[in-house]
């Protein structure tokens, strides 16, 4: 194991109801309010009533900043920075999934700097703080709630880059499984197929002795697995919305990878595809991941064959371990399937073209991952094994 500094500041408030203490949360922070929110699903389900509701009774004054995309774009980040400055915003509130967390976690940033925002995803020494930041969960997936991360993308240079800083912690976040029960199907299994990358990212390693956190990683993975079948059959299932929405804040609220060198090249390839191409980032992982497990499965078998035998409980019999990690890749693969996750570039829609392209911006910066260290040639096979 290695040495490690864990340090997670953001306060939860779980469970049913929670949603009615929004206004008393953000009231303690200040009294002009920046909404930061979606395409307007939270009016269609009557959660911005709710909200609004809670805020206007404890006299806050609430400006809006509706319309962040799945895949959000660092021109709706440059517009909720300038609203802040102009408004003198005090507090901001995100309502939504992770596109929504991450861009309001940048805009807070960003009314604390005088540049642009896109200079702290190019050095990340430049973040200044940031003003109170308060998040309504409403959809299970990236952890953003409980975690340092944002990822946003430059819609100009056709880059989507990860950003990774203390000051990017929420103050509070609220999750109230309700209010995940209206998700269609697809977007709640992309944001399961999220976690669970997640915890395979920090799962998959070359760092020895780490005992816990393998068993810690496949209780969630095994969780996932379990509850994911009971939340498609019925979408308001709160026990099983509400066990899915805390495996996807602990799968990424840096627990797992305490001690533990991750590898994140995964996520690294897919945000390319969904950078180019603007396909779900849940389904570009559903893709991406079988093919990289295959890829590095020689680099760390005995991991793979414990994947198989202590989350997939595919018995070892005679098998070697690479035969055995071989049968987890697959078993994994399935799953995707099963639940309705594409797991082709050509189921959507994408093609040879740009595959090459993709790679070299993926490494412009070196290679990728831990497990192997991916370069452009390595990340074109992978990509090319995905159609």
């Amino acid at each position: 194991m290695e040495n490690f500094e864990f340090y997670n500041p953001t306060r939860v408030l779980f469970g049913k109801g929670t949603t009615d203490r929004t206004g008393e949360v953000c009231a303690g922070f200040g009294k002009r309010v920046l909404l930061v929110y979606g395409g307007g699903s939270i009016k269609k389900t009557g959660l911005y009533d709710r909200i609004h509701r809670s805020l206007t009774q404890h006299n806050l004054e609430v400006f809006e900043l509706p319309g962040i995309k799945p895949n959000p774009t660092l021109s709706k980040v440059r517009e909720g920075v300038r609203l802040c400055k102009e408004k003198n915003i005090e507090v901001v509130l995100a309502v939504g999934g992770g596109s929504v967390l991450d861009s309001a976690k940048i805009i807070a940033a960003g009314a604390r700097y005088e540049g642009d925002p896109w200079d702290f995803f190019i050095d990340k020494s430049k973040v200044p703080g940031r003003i109170p930041l308060v998040t309504v969960l409403t959809l299970a997936a990236t952890g953003s709630e409980m975690n340092h991360n944002a990822v946003i993308t430059n819609e100009a240079t056709k880059e989507k880059l990860g950003l990774g800083h203390p000051a990017l912690f929420p103050d509070v976040s609220i999750l109230d499984p309700e209010n995940t029960f209206t998700v269609p199907k697809d977007h709640t299994v992309y944001g399961i197929v999220d976690m669970m990358a997640h915890v395979f990212e920090q799962y998959f390693h070359n760092t020895p002795e780490t005992p816990l956190q393998d068993r810690l990683a496949e209780s969630i993975m095994k969780t996932i697995i379990e509850y994911t079948p009971r939340v498609l059959e019925n979408p308001k299932d709160y026990d099983a919305r509400a066990t899915i929405m805390w495996c996807g804040t602990l799968a990424l609220n840096h627990l797992l990878e305490a001690g533990v060198e991750g590898d994140w090249s995964s996520h690294d390839i897919e945000h390319e595809l969904s950078a180019f191409y603007d396909i779900p980032h849940g389904a570009g992982l559903a893709i991406v991941f079988p093919q990289w497990m295959t890829y590095v499965l020689d680099e760390i078998p005995g991991k793979f064959a414990q994947f198989a035998e202590r989350v997939w409980g595919i018995p070892r019999g005679n098998r070697s371990d690479e035969d055995l990690g071989r049968a987890g890749i697959e078993r994994t693969r399935e799953w995707f399937r099963e639940i309705g996750a594409p797991t082709t570039l050509r189921e959507v829609g994408i093609g040879e073209e740009l595959l090459e392209t993709m790679a070299e911006k993926a490494t412009r910066r070196g290679p990728l991952g831990s497990v192997k260290k991916l370069k452009k040639e390595d990340v074109l096979a992978i990509l090319r094994m995905c159609l």
